[in-house]
């Protein structure tokens, strides 16, 4: 019963992974980077799927009295010592705190709902019934976002005739409840209600960290905006939350996520999105730099997909085998969608998902490997911080964009960034980013749920208006790259809808994962065994499209790229690609391998 009950990952899946690399038979040669277990893969994928699925019973099933936690199922991974949000006003929260066009007004009925039940939270009388009390967090973004309708919204998304009736009849009270900065963020200049309260004209904050803060949003409750200097300035000083002297210590949580969430809102400018992108860069030092030709990051969503097969994990291991080193990173979970992540799947792999930047630099320079994954926990423990509060805010704050575009690892030779975005706009903003990162070439991917896969299904009549799911745009640098931009690297720009039809791909549905961590690995893994069919096809032309699109050597023309990513898959050599499960067990020892037969 205790192994039953053990929250870690299945021990006899990870030691399927690990078994194919200690087969002393098999002999690598560095000039065959072309590296799939195909039969093998194909002989054990069974057995290994069988004792995964054991775990997945294991959740169905529950046991009332025990925190059981199902390490096959994305939702289970958010931590349970975080406090939760109070529903009611979260609900608002995703009709109001977003953007100019996006906003979309409460009905009477739910404005009066929403300030009711902020009244009496305050006052400590919410019954349990009515869920948790409202956060701090919470009271800053709903109180940011309405103030920024009220000053700088177009007509049809500033408040309706219910919500302006709502907040005539509870403002009275809420006013003599709710904190002071509460009630400046409500009404900054005293001007939004009407009543002559003094306490937003006069608030100024209390300390040098949120007396800054204060200023800042002033401006930006006024829907302007600010220099790459002063929003650096205010992320230094309010990050890593709750880490005293040297960090957030005395700022209120209400006023960091009014500010974070009032960013977004106003729809961040290129030096805004800069500081956001850079504010952090340092805190652990100069990341190390691989001895490798060639390294891609991939910068994936970090609260990753609750519908469609995830694919990035299993096509960055089918580059790797042609010397196309790549590089992972994101969180085990994130808000708002707290999907499935690439660190849930290796943590339920059994790999080591700790990894500093320099062990991940190891398993890059390993020519067994050739690519690696680092926790945003570990790298930027200062934006991880944020975590909880990012739930509280309900909507994406301005470092979902530029988490995205990070380097945790540098390379010797060529690097490139891919990266996913779903609103129009932020695929200009991704690539001022990268380019700013000075990297050889990089690419933005309009995937499916935002995210860098792209799919083989036939577009719909009735798709959406707005850039199409397969758009792609970016820039790349020729071989050898001649210095002619600022920067020293000359690229070309590019743009175009990729349609897998073209390529001779057939079109297919996409296959629905539905937060289950257990079905997405046992599609991907199921595809580099070689079992063709969706999962197959969506690895082989990420692979190869990134890799033409990226101007990588031996991807000149388009066909061939898709031709060398099914070469890797369908090879017969006997080693299997997944053995970086054991490298990063390796690493995580200190060099010792452990044998997991």
């Amino acid at each position: 019963m205790n192994s039953l009950l053990n929250p870690n990952p299945n021990p006899n899946f990870s030691s399927h992974l690990f078994r194919s690399s200690q087969n002393p038979s098999y002999a690598y040669s560095p000039n065959n980077r072309i590296s799939f277990a195909a039969r093998r893969t194909r002989r054990s994928f069974d057995r290994t799927v069988r004792s995964a699925v054991d775990w997945t019973t294991i959740g169905e099933i529950g046991f009332p009295d025990l925190d059981v936690r199902n390490p096959s199922i994305s939702s289970s991974y958010r931590s349970s010592t975080l406090p939760s949000p109070n529903q009611t006003v979260l609900e608002a929260q995703a009709k109001v705190c977003t953007g100019p066009t996006q906003t979309k007004q409460l009905g009477e009925d739910q404005a009066f709902k929403v300030l009711d039940t902020i009244f009496r939270s305050a006052k400590g009388e919410l019954k349990e019934e009515e869920g948790e009390e409202v956060s701090k967090a919470q009271l800053g973004a709903f109180f940011a976002a309405m103030t920024i309708r009220a000053n700088s919204f177009p007509e049809e998304t500033q408040w309706s005739e219910g919500e302006r009736r709502a907040m005539e009849t509870f403002w009275p009270l809420l006013v003599q409840v709710l904190p002071r900065e509460v009630v400046f963020l409500a009404d900054p200049e005293g001007t939004i209600m009407g009543t002559g309260n003094l306490v937003g004209p006069q608030f100024v904050g209390s300390g040098t960290a949120e007396m800054r803060l204060v200023g800042a949003l002033r401006e930006v409750l006024a829907g302007g905006h600010l220099g790459f200097e002063e929003v650096e300035g205010v992320l230094r000083d309010v990050l890593p939350l709750g880490s005293g002297e040297s960090g957030s210590a005395g700022v209120n949580e209400s006023l960091i996520s009014a500010f974070l969430i009032g960013q977004r809102m106003n729809r961040e400018t290129d030096r805004e999105l800069k500081a956001y992108c850079l504010a952090f860069d340092d805190e652990l030092g100069s990341p190390p730099v691989a001895d490798v030709g060639s390294l891609t990051h991939y910068g994936e969503p970090y609260d990753g997909n609750t519908r469609f097969f995830k694919s990035t994990l299993f096509v960055a291991a089918v580059r790797a085998c042609y010397g196309e080193s790549c590089m992972l990173h994101g969180a085990e979970w994130m808000p708002p969608k707290g999907g499935i992540t690439e660190e849930q799947m290796l943590k339920f792999m059994g790999a080591n998902t700790r990894l500093s930047s320099l062990q991940a630099k190891t398993l890059l320079e390993d020519e067994g490997v050739g690519f690696a994954y680092v926790s945003q926990r570990e790298a930027h423990p200062s934006l991880y911080s944020l975590v909880g509060l990012r739930e509280h805010i309900k909507k994406r704050p301005p470092f979902a964009t530029s988490e995205k575009v990070q380097q945790f690892v540098r390379a010797r030779g060529r690097e490139a960034i891919v990266t996913g975005f779903y609103h129009e706009g932020y695929e200009e903003s991704l690539l001022m980013l990268m380019r700013r990162r000075s990297v050889h070439s990089g690419l933005v991917v309009k995937g499916e749920e935002g995210a860098l896969s792209m799919t083989t299904k036939s577009r719909s009549p009735n798709a959406s208006k707005g850039l199409p799911v397969n758009y792609c745009s970016g820039f790349r640098s020729p071989i050898p790259a001649t210095a002619t931009d600022v920067d020293g690297i000359s690229r070309e720009n590019f743009s175009l809808v990729v349609d897998a039809k073209d390529y001779g791909i057939e079109p297919t549905d996409t296959p629905r994962t539905d937060r289950s961590v257990l079905k997405n690995i046992e599609l991907g893994l199921a595809a580099l065994a070689g079992q063709k069919g969706p999962a197959y096809d969506r690895i082989v032309l990420n692979a190869g499209v990134v890799d033409h699109l990226l101007g990588c050597s031996g991807a000149e023309d388009m066909l061939t790229a898709l031709d060398r990513a099914r070469d890797a898959i369908d090879s017969d050599d006997e080693r299997f690609v997944l053995d970086v499960t054991k490298e990063y067990q390796r690493a995580s020892m200190n060099g010792r391998v452990v044998m997991l037969e």
